[in-house]
């Protein structure tokens, strides 16, 4: 259960998407080595980030799911991260995610922002607000 996943790097959710496929990615990370690679190579860019800490069980996560697919379409220049918090612990810990689903905005490494909870306005604020 799973096996596949682990040495994935990342999923390319635009296909299930109907609008913008081209331009709208949200990445996926099933390891920690590979979460770490990306996120150590993320630092030397300006670019925005913004993870989403996520459940498979979670309602509210499942709620912000389109939205998040809507923001990657619309915000082209932000990377958008989802990371399970049950397969990827250690990384959810790292970044102290204590409920779901949880925002966090990251530039160059550093956390500059989070939005705990399915909060579209506020998440959309903040990313308009950090992404230049």
């Amino acid at each position: 259960m799973g096996a596949n996943f682990s040495t994935s790097y990342y999923y390319d959710y635009a296909d299930t998407f109907s609008s913008q496929q081209s331009s709208s990615r949200v990445l996926t990370f099933h390891s920690t080595a590979k979460w770490k690679a990306h996120f150590d190579a993320s630092k030397q860019t300006d670019k925005l980030m913004v993870i989403d800490f996520t459940a498979t069980w979670c309602g509210p996560c499942k709620y912000m799911d389109p939205i998040i697919k809507d923001f990657a379409a619309k915000y082209t220049e932000v990377e958008f991260i989802k990371i399970d918090v049950d397969e990827l612990m250690e990384v959810t810990q790292q970044f102290q995610v204590q409920a779901m689903p949880t925002f966090i905005l990251v530039k160059k490494g550093k956390a500059v922002d989070k939005v705990a909870g399915a909060r579209k306005d506020e998440l959309q604020k903040l990313i308009e607000k950090h992404r230049k």
